[in-house]
This record gives structure tokens, C-alpha cells and sequence, in this order.
């Protein structure tokens, strides 16, 4: 069973940037493509953006595609997102998920999932 932990949110002012990770436990996360989801107030969750295994490939949400950049560091087990020019509608509960097969989604059929990191934006 993977547990995974979110670190790296906060309150940053609009055209900062953060580095999230998300830390991965129990067994290596090598074989799962991993992905990044948010959840802003009164909203749905929604998907950020995804990672094959190896780190080859990768698919985003049009909306934060050229400012978010999804990593892995397979040896770390450890997964990232680099989110720079950060807007207020940027601000939201992001959550990394994870899924044992090699199929990129930008859907939450994602088998396993972290706790969340808040990430406020203000203007």
C-alpha cells in the first residue's frame, strides 16, 4: 500500500512560484504513473497534470499548461510540480495521486491518493 505526502504549498502573491512535492512510501512508485489534481472551494476536483513512469511523457490541463511543469525522481520516490506565474485562480487544495499501470488519464481514475497541500494565490 503507497501513502503518499504533499509538502511545498503556501500563500504566494500572483506571478510567484512554488515547488510541490509529493513524497511516496510503502513501495516504489516506479511502475505508476503518478498525477497531480486540485480542488478549489465549492469546485470539483480537477486534474493538473500527469506522468508516465518513466518521466517521458506527460500531459497537463490546457489551463495550466507552459506554467506547471510535472518531474519525478523515480530514485527519490518522489514526485513534483513546479508551478511558476501562479494566479489567484491558481489557489486551490492540490493533491498528488498515483495509479499501477502505464496509462496517461486526465481523469480521477487515479487508485491511490495523498492528503493535499493548500496553495493560495492572492492578487
Amino acid at each position: 500500500q503507497v501513502q503518499l505526502v504533499e509538502s511545498g504549498g503556501g500563500l504566494v502573491q500572483a506571478g510567484d512560484s512554488l515547488r510541490l512535492s509529493c513524497a511516496a512510501s510503502g513501495r516504489t512508485i516506479s511502475n505508476d504513473v503518478m498525477g497531480w489534481f486540485r480542488q478549489a472551494p465549492g469546485k470539483e476536483r480537477e486534474f493538473v497534470a500527469g506522468i508516465s513512469r518513466s518521466g517521458s511523457r506527460t500531459n497537463y490541463a490546457d489551463s495550466v499548461k507552459d506554467r506547471f511543469t510535472i518531474a519525478r525522481d523515480n530514485a527519490k520516490n518522489t514526485v513534483y510540480l513546479q508551478m511558476n506565474s501562479l494566479k489567484p485562480e491558481d489557489t486551490a487544495v492540490y493533491y498528488c495521486a498515483g495509479k499501477l499501470d502505464s496509462v496517461l488519464i486526465s481523469t480521477r481514475d487515479y487508485g491511490y491518493w495523498g492528503q493535499g497541500t493548500q496553495v493560495t494565490v492572492s492578487s
